[in-house]
Order: structure tokens, then C-alpha cells, then sequence
């Protein structure tokens, strides 16, 4: 890793400082979408108070992560099944000579 670099960020009209060896860009936009998030839950919850509307964007960014692993493992099984597809193919191709 490079040299890390400090970011200010405001997620939930909060500020941090953070450190980061990657792009700054990305660290911003992470934060920029968890403070949609944050304040979109906020916007729903009109009584709800900086803790609550964190766990709450907390569960939200986990299910769309356990989506996301799902699909992936999906996705992962079919390349699985596609390539044995092909494997046996080709073996009967090279059997066929």
C-alpha cells in the first residue's frame, strides 16, 4: 500500500477525518452514499435520532451486501456449470480426432 492520505468527509451533517492509501475520490463517494442513505431513513423517521437512523442504514447496506453475495454465488455457480459444459465438449472434440 502507498502512503495513506487524509479525507474529510460529512456523512449525517457529522464530519470525520479519515485516513485512506486509496483514492480520495472513492472514500467521498462512499460517504456521500451513506449520507443519502442516512438521510433518506431520517426523512421517513421523523422522530429518530442519529443512532437509529445509523443501525438502520447499517441493516440497509447489509441486505443489499448479502443481495449482492447471492447473486455473486449464482453467477459463480453458473460459470462452474459452463466451463465443465465446455470442458466436456472439448474433451469429446479431442476424443473425436
Amino acid at each position: 500500500m502507498g502512503d495513506k492520505q487524509t479525507v474529510q468527509v460529512t456523512i449525517f451533517h457529522q464530519n470525520y477525518t479519515l485516513r485512506t492509501a486509496g483514492d480520495e475520490r472513492d472514500i467521498q463517494e462512499l460517504a456521500d452514499s451513506v449520507d443519502q442513505i442516512m438521510a433518506a431513513i431520517a426523512a421517513k423517521s421523523a422522530n429518530a435520532d442519529s443512532l437509529r437512523v445509523a443501525v438502520l442504514a447499517c441493516l440497509h447496506l447489509a441486505d443489499r451486501l448479502r443481495t449482492l453475495e447471492l447473486e455473486l454465488a449464482q453467477l459463480r455457480q453458473r460459470v462452474d456449470q459452463k466451463s465443465q459444459q465446455f470442458r466436456l465438449l472439448l474433451d469429446q472434440a479431442i476424443e473425436g480426432r
